[in-house]
């Protein structure tokens, strides 16, 4: 039986709840009515199809830990779940499932000889192979994985975008280090911001999801992706019906570029743009309060050639009103470099047009842990391993607006975080407002914070300077 699979119940009412349209050829029931016992048996022969693609991954990195009063660097071992979306062995996970890895094993479900009469409950463990990160997107915390081999049984993407409220979908994944589990439940909502600003946008669900779901699929009846399981809210730390997962459709997105260029491509015209609050026009005596208003416009950009200035409200997008701030930088990511589009700005009481070249949006691909060591590079209280900036590194990293700080090469360890987390390429410019120009003045200072601290990390990320707000733990 083939592993993408489309599988079909002829139940009218139930597909209409499910928002599930099959060709008839393809129906495997021919009973104009569905017991509950031909329900059981789809969901069954489903979940049999669809564990195959499912994989669990377990990754070693280490991170710095205080024992007895001293630092010392420790090994961890840490376990996820992926999914199979192509034969030759690409698989889809989650960023912070592989962050920091030194060492990725991926267990894949092993087809049980045919020629053996096995009758054991207990099915073969599987086998263990090792995986490569081919490329990561911080933005949606995703990582793709290579493991060698041909021929892997593998899932299609849906479309998340068909997705309605109330719709079924089953998680599968190796929670809290369970292989091979499914969980039934229904979508919550199709598109939850979890942070404002945010570009990112999730599938809520109720199916139930625990640590060690992270990077398994969540897949509609017909056995397709329609999104990969990412995190949870929850008071307990177990699940409590408010899971994550990132849309199918803008994983596929970052899947397909990954496998064409080792990155993500975005387009941007060098502006950050804010989504208007009443609060945010009751400052600005702003009368609109709603839309997207331009906070900075980076120096040599497009934008800033083209004559945009911080404080012009933004009305339309190439005749598209423009609601948000994530609306507008999700239309100018499919825009490729050199593109050209037409905004309807307002600035004070005039109306402008202005036509912008799009950009690409330049974050490092360069990996940089080969180039740091664990004893003189890390920066315990902020959970890095930090390069200092010079010439040689600067040749390596995309046009930057800083020239002194601290690059954060690789992420070491957990960080309580309350805006934000920091990232790998980030620049850190100043720490609480004080200046950092080298690698010793940012450890000095954060060497002699205590537990408790809070503390507020400026930063460049992507041509953008951000706060990042982290609690010491």
């Amino acid at each position: 039986m083939k592993s993408i699979i489309k599988i079909t119940i002829t139940l009218c009412a139930l597909f209409a709840l499910l928002n599930v349209q099959m060709p008839a050829q393809e129906t495997i029931f021919d009973k104009e009515k569905l017991t509950a016992q031909d329900m059981s048996n789809h969901i069954q022969s489903l979940s049999e199809i669809v564990a195959k693609s499912v994989v669990q991954i377990f990754v070693t990195s280490y991170e710095p830990r205080l024992q007895t009063g001293q630092l010392q660097i420790t090994k961890v071992r840490g376990t996820g779940s992926g999914v199979i979306v192509d034969p030759n062995g690409y698989i889809v996970t989650n960023l912070h499932v592989v962050r920091g890895a030194v060492k990725i094993k991926i267990i894949i479900q092993k087809e049980p000889n045919k020629n053996l009469n096995l009758s054991s409950i207990l099915k073969p463990v599987g086998d263990m192979v090792e995986g490569k990160i081919v490329g990561v997107d911080q933005e949606t915390d995703l990582a793709i994985i290579k493991i060698d081999g041909a021929n892997y049984p593998y899932l299609l993407f849906g479309d998340s975008d068909e997705l309605n409220p109330g719709q079924l979908v089953f998680a599968y994944g190796s929670p809290l280090g369970l292989r091979n589990t499914v969980t039934m439940g229904v979508v919550s909502s199709v598109a939850r911001q979890l942070t404002p600003e945010s570009p990112m946008i999730y599938i809520q669900t109720d199916a139930s999801i625990n640590p060690g779901n992270s990077g398994g699929p969540l897949v509609n009846m017909r056995g397709e992706v329609v999104g990969i399981s990412t995190l949870i809210y929850s008071q307990s730390g177990g699940s409590e019906g408010i899971g994550f997962a990132a849309p199918s459709n803008i994983v596929k997105r970052i899947y397909e570029q990954i496998r064409l260029y080792g990155r993500v491509k975005r387009g941007t015209i060098g502006v950050n743009a804010q989504t208007i609050t009443p609060y945010l026009a009751e400052g600005l005596s702003i009368t609109q309060t709603w839309g997207v208003i331009v906070s900075d416009v980076y120096p040599g950009g497009t934008a800033y050639r083209a004559g945009l200035k911080p404080g012009d409200i933004i009305l339309t997008l190439d005749g598209k009103i423009m609601e948000n701030g994530r609306q507008f930088r999700v239309n100018l990511y499919g825009r490729v470099e050199g593109d050209k589009v037409k905004l309807e700005v307002l600035r004070g009481i005039k109306r402008l047009t202005i036509n912008v070249e799009v950009m690409d949006i330049k974050e490092s691909s360069q990996s940089f842990v080969n180039m740091v060591d664990f004893e003189n590079h890390l920066i315990p209280n902020l959970g890095i391993l930090g390069l200092e900036l010079n010439d040689e590194l600067l040749s390596l990293l995309p046009p930057v607006r800083t020239k002194n700080g601290v690059l954060v090469a690789a992420l070491v360890g957990k960080v309580s975080s309350w805006e934000g987390d920091l990232r790998t390429g980030d620049i850190i410019i100043s720490v609480n407002n004080v200046p950092m120009y080298d690698f010793e003045s940012l450890k000095k200072y954060t060497d002699e914070m205590s537990t408790g601290h809070i503390c507020v990390v400026h930063v460049e990320r992507a041509g953008q300077y951000k706060y990042v707000t982290l609690e010491i733990d």
